[in-house]
């Protein structure tokens, strides 16, 4: 019935730090205007293109892409825990679509996510399981990675079913932009934090607020310039990549290299991935106008830090 996107940076931070004077403020509003737009749109169904921070995937077995059937949030830094309103038949159709469309793609019938998926449904409506949702899982953190036109594609082959639905659908992308956050990187990482990358395994859920309170420290030192062994924020390489997305140019960004990407925006920036396939599924249902964008460098979350809406012409 119809399509519409919204867009939006995550930060564990957001619960943890404190923001400079009228930046609490902007990013508040940002957030303000998505929840207006949602509102309008009044979704049937969302569609949440997301990546995992080393919560629900491992590299004892890291997809590309993997579609969940049932998801739960394993409840990271404070964020929601507990299931997802996962309509199982709608998500096995649409896995179902994009296999038939040539995407490989894999499966979860027990799907974990984390803050990365969650937060942006907490920010638009309360909780978690507000409206049914179907989450993808977009390998974002760990190398290697798939290109960037498949990427694409993936996201085409989710617009062209949603176009074809009798439904309301928002398509949900969350990560990004320009970050390096302290995350571990699996060859400099100690034995038992690289051992938990490859296999799992349960974080204390006591030591969560003590982990967000570590982090928000990182944040102040990032802020104040002390900070060691992370790359800057990229206002310059954010504000290209939305250009992009704002004229349409979703292909431009086929030619982006796993190597660029992390020399420009960080290695935690491969989330922009999340973006780009959303405005994707967006552009398999034509051509389409970008209604808000806000963007804004904010170091006390360690992020180049944006939102934004669209909706076909």
């Amino acid at each position: 019935m119809s399509v519409a996107l919204c867009c939006m940076s995550h930060s564990p931070l957001l619960e943890f730090a404190s923001l400079p004077e009228g930046v609490e403020e902007a990013v508040h509003e940002s957030f303000a205007r998505a929840r207006a737009f949602v509102e309008d749109v009044d979704p049937d169904l969302v569609v949440l293109f997301a990546p995992d921070h080393y919560n629900g995937f491992f590299y004892k077995l890291m997809p590309p892409f993997a579609i969940g059937l049932a998801a739960s949030s394993v409840g990271d830094f404070g964020s929601t825990s507990g299931d997802l309103d996962v309509p199982a038949d709608l998500a096995r159709d649409l896995a179902q679509s994009v296999l038939d469309d040539g995407i490989d793609l894999s499966t979860s019938l027990r799907m974990e996510v984390d803050h990365g998926a969650v937060q942006p449904l907490e920010v638009l409506w309360g909780g978690i399981a507000a409206r049914p949702v179907i989450p993808f899982f977009i390998n974002s953190v760990a190398p290697p990675f798939t290109p960037m036109s498949r990427v694409r594609l993936l996201g085409e082959a989710v617009g062209r079913w949603a176009s074809r639905l009798d439904k309301r659908v928002l398509l949900l992308g969350s990560g990004g932009l320009s970050h390096d956050p302290p995350a571990p990187q699996l060859g400099a990482a100690a034995d038992a934090v690289r051992e938990r990358m490859i296999a799992g395994g349960a974080r204390p859920a006591e030591g969560e607020r003590a982990r967000g309170e570590w982090l928000a420290q990182v944040g102040r030192e990032f802020a104040d310039g002390t900070a060691t062994a992370m790359q800057p924020l990229n206002a310059a390489w954010d504000n290209r990549f939305l250009d992009h997305l704002e004229r349409g140019e979703t292909a431009a960004i086929d030619s982006w290299s796993p190597d660029d990407i992390t020399a420009q925006g960080g290695h935690s920036a491969h989330e922009v991935r999340t973006w780009l396939s959303a405005y994707a599924a967006l552009s398999a249902a034509g051509p389409y106008e970008m209604q808000y964008r806000f963007y804004r460098e904010i170091p006390e979350l360690i992020a180049g830090f944006s939102v934004t809406t669209a909706r076909p012409r």
